[in-house]
Order: C-alpha cells, then structure tokens, then sequence
C-alpha cells in the first residue's frame, strides 16, 4: 500500500458510449470493472482520475435521431443523461464525463488534427468500399456475411460507398508500431487481445479514412468545410479533453499537463483495433506519448446465447440494479468473469451466487458472530491485537499475507481471483467457528479462549470487507459501520491526502491484525437472501 505523502497518479478510462441507444449490460459492465480498478487505486492513496463519457457524431446518430423526429443534440442529450443516470444506481465514482459535443472538444480535436495535418500525415483521396453504418467502419468483402451484413450489426447490410475522404497515412507507421509493441509487450492485454493485434498489423497496414461527406452531424475538417471529421478520430480525443480542468483553457498543452499518459484504457474487444492500433499511430503522428495500457474485454451473453433485440433476450442494466441491487450486480460480474474472456448471465445462478456469497458465507457470519459477542461478551468486543492471536491460528495466518496477495491481483486486473482469495478467508472464518465452538469454550468458562476465536473472526470479516470494498461499496461499509468504524466506501476516498475518519491508516487497514472497536454497531443483515422471479424458479 502507498504511504499517502507518496501518492501517485492513476488515469484510467472507459469508452466513450455511443449514443445510439440507451446503456446495455455491456456498457455497464465495462464501467463496474473500471469503478472497481479506480476504488481500489484509490485505497491505495493514488490520485485517480476515472474518465467516462459519451461519442456523439456520425452518421448513425444523425439517422436514429431523424428516426425519432428529434434533432441530432436533443437525442444525445437524453442518451448521456441516460448513462449518467445508470453510474449513479451502479455508484460508479467517475471523476469526468466527457462528451464529444462539447465545444472544448472541438478545440483539442482541431489543435490535434493540425499537428497531424503539419506532419503530412493527412492526404486527400478516392476510398470505395462496404460501409457499416452502425460501425461507421468500412469494411473488407471478406469480412462481411453472406447476407451482406458485418458480423457485430447482423441484420444491418453494409452499404456501398464510393466517395472522397481524407486519409491518415496509418501504413506509415507500420514498422514504429511493431518496434513499440515488442518493446512494450503489456501495452496490449490479455495475451489472446495481443496476438490478435500483432497478426493484424503482421498483414500490412493500410491507410484509413478520417472524413466523410454528406454527414452534418460532427466538426468540420478544419481545412475543407465539405467533409466531416470521421467519428473515430474525434472521439479518441474525448479523453484527452476530458483531462482538462473546468478553468483550463481548451489546449492539448493543458490537457496533458497533468494526468497524460493515460495509465488503462479499459474496452471491449469489439473496438481493440481502434485502441490499439489506430489510437497510437495517431499519437505517433502527433509527438505525443503513448497509454500505458490497452485491455480488451470480452462479450457477454444471456443463457449461453448472444443478446440482442431481434432475438428478444435483452439484459436490462437498471430493471436488474432495480430487482437486486447495485452490490448484487457489481459481484456477480466482477466475480463471475474473468476479465478478458466471455462471460454469461444466468438469473437462477446470478441468485445462487449471490445468496451463497453475501447473504450465508459472509453475511451469516457476521451476524452470528456479533450474537455470540452480545451473548458471551456482553457486547463489549474482545480488546484484542493481531499480536495477542497465536501465530498458528489458521485466520491469522490466512489473513497477514491476504493484503498482499489481493493487491497482486487487483493490480493486474484479476479481479475474479481476488474475490476467490478474499472468499477463502471468509469460508474458513465460518468453519474454524464451527470448529472452536466458543458457545462450548464459555460453558466451560474458558473466557479468554472464546474472545480469541470471536476477534480472529470479526477480523477477517473486517479485512475481508475492506479488500471487497471496490466490488460492493455498500455492503462493505454496511460492515464496517457494524464493527464500530465510520467509513462510507461510496463518499471517503483516500486520496483526500486525510487518514480514514477513524484515524488508522489505509496501509493498516489492508492489514490482518487491527485492535477491535470498543463499541459496535447495531447487527442486522447486511444482505437479504434474493429470490428469483415465479417464472424462473
């Protein structure tokens, strides 16, 4: 854990949503997973600055508003306000939203396009092909259906389109883009994401269109007011000028003063080529350093199948915060996948993860746990030490190398096995207290015996709470507040530069061994068992 005078700075980003329609699960799990990652550099001490956000331009956009007799802006206001809405159920702490409507944009997207424009990496040619609208991506022949569809968009044919676009000369950059990604072989992660990036460029990079003609909704290329800057190449650049402070004025200088290089860019794997490719040779072209880190999550689907409107299997994020609750659907995805491959929803085990997790292994033990102290302590906790525990105690011995071993995995983004190691520690908390039997221990008047088993076990239910606090704020300090301390994980981050309200440090915190509380909380169940809807039980 940092020591908080050693703070460090942590830039890290979603997408940037388009607006086309309102959040899918998809969405809300990539922002669950990049939440959890800034929570925990948070407990860290870092400074994190965790950008989401909304693409607005291109053609899509202009024909779904026109769809819904709106103008284009009207729309992506109330698809953004929509976003926003579903981060606040999921209390996702995002420090920026950026939009790429926003007028400051433009200025970065403009200042951006020059230096590229200077290097002469910009020309003006002929491009025919097959277009997605909902990709708003020329595509290959090979790389289309036989329907004539793209494999993402199935029921949309791409379009033929042969109209002159300005490109970017990416082909340039084909060698310095192999060279980096040997020199820096985590830029791209997981390893599948990697070598699916390598042997793409490993066929020849060709250069790609960054206008387009006939679309009004996005900025005019600055120097020919008949094209329109293609969506990708302007919203890339939303996170560069979500990185400007409110009083900053609109300069790439500004906004990368402080927080650029950006440490994780954390996507589906749907867009990767645009991040990992396309993203870097343009920064190459413009003198500017390159991310840190690029990872390629996988899809999701509903009962082993893809989800989509057509086939009427759709997974509603809000209708599902609103049956379970934020905490429930945090877990499930966090612990339930792992981050990189494909996951799959299913409502009859979403429920009985949930119930075995929260509401028996953890939240039982907590609250028989307290019972036993009200009961055998008269409520008062064992005034207790990791020191005066016996070194072979099994959940000491567990929970003084926990700390570490969690960090190891969050920091490398293996949050399904932090959860695993975290679940470890909880489930032989509820089998050594089956095992001491401290309600035997105090009819045998062996006092001391029994608040030893009771402090070894409301400690590990503290740290285990506290290094599950990025995954499920709420119930987490619902835990802590019931063993006496006064932290909120959803309002307290520790890079305020303050030591938690209670005066111990994070890096103690993280740590098995904590004196307890002299005074407890009132027990009540922090997790009331979910039941599943009549027609899926």
């Amino acid at each position: 854990m940092n020591d908080l005078n050693e703070r460090k700075t942590f830039a890290l980003t979603t997408p940037l949503y388009y607006v086309n329609d309102i959040p899918h699960i998809g969405s809300a799990y990539t922002t669950i997973v990049a939440d959890v990652m800034a929570r925990w550099q948070r407990l860290q001490g870092n400074s994190v600055l965790l950008i989401t956000g909304t693409d607005e331009h291109g053609q899509k956009i202009e024909r779904t508003a026109a769809a819904k007799g709106l103008n284009p802006q009207e729309h992506c206001d109330r698809i953004a306000t929509s976003f926003a809405n579903l981060w606040a159920k999921l209390h996702i702490q995002y420090d920026r939203f950026s939009r790429t409507t926003a007028p400051r944009h433009q200025a970065i997207v403009n200042e951006f396009f020059e230096r590229v424009w200077e290097k002469g990496d910009i020309y003006l040619d002929r491009q025919q092909g097959w277009y997605c609208v909902a990709c708003e991506e020329f595509k290959e022949k090979r790389e289309l259906l036989d329907n004539g569809c793209c494999p993402i968009h199935t029921n949309l044919a791409a379009e033929w389109r042969d109209e002159e676009n300005y490109f970017f000369r990416l082909s340039k950059y084909q060698t310095q883009l192999e060279q980096f990604y040997q020199e820096q072989p985590d830029f791209i992660q997981p390893e599948s994401r990697r070598n699916e990036v390598l042997n793409f460029v490993n066929q020849g990079l060709q250069d790609f269109s960054i206008s387009r003609v006939n679309v009004a909704w996005g900025f005019p290329i600055p120097h020919d007011g008949q094209h329109t800057i293609y969506v990708w190449f302007d919203a890339l650049l939303g996170y560069v000028t979500a990185l400007l402070d409110p009083e900053d004025e609109p300069t790439l200088e500004n906004a990368l003063a402080k927080w650029w290089p950006i440490d994780l860019h954390l996507i589906g794997k749907d867009i990767l080529r645009f991040h990992a490719i396309y993203w870097p040779a343009m920064l190459m072209s413009a003198g500017l350093p390159l991310p840190k880190r690029v990872f390629g999550h996988g899809f999701l689907t509903k009962d082993g199948r893809k989800m989509g409107k057509s086939l009427g299997n759709t997974l509603d994020p809000f209708d599902l915060v609103d049956r379970y609750g934020a905490d429930a659907v945090r877990y499930y995805f966090v612990k339930e996948i792992e981050l990189g491959q494909d996951g799959d929803f299913q409502e009859t085990r979403f429920v009985n993860i949930l119930n075995a997790d929260l509401a028996n292994d953890l939240g039982n033990l907590l609250n028989r746990t307290l019972g036993m102290v009200k009961k055998y302590c008269q409520n008062i906790p064992p005034q207790l030490t990791g020191v005066d525990i016996p070194n072979d105690n099994r959940l000491k011995n567990m929970g003084i190398n926990l700390g570490g071993i969690v960090e190891q995995k969050y920091d490398a983004l293996q949050f399904n096995q932090a959860c695993e190691e975290i679940l470890a520690l909880i489930r032989a908390s509820n089998k050594f207290i089956d095992e001491s039997a401290p309600w035997s221990l105090f009819k045998q008047k062996q006092q001391a015996a029994v608040e030893q088993v009771l402090y070894a076990v409301l400690e590990s239910v503290r740290l285990s709470a506290y290094l599950l606090s990025p995954i499920i704020p709420t119930l987490s300090s619902k835990i802590y507040q019931q063993l006496g301390f006064v932290i909120d994980f959803n309002t307290f981050r520790s890079e305020d530069g303050e030591d938690p309200p209670d005066g111990v440090s994070f890096s103690q915190h993280c740590q098995w061994g904590l004196p307890t509380n002299p005074q407890l909380g009132t027990p009540e169940p922090i997790f009331s068992k979910l039941e599943l809807p009549l027609n899926d039980s």
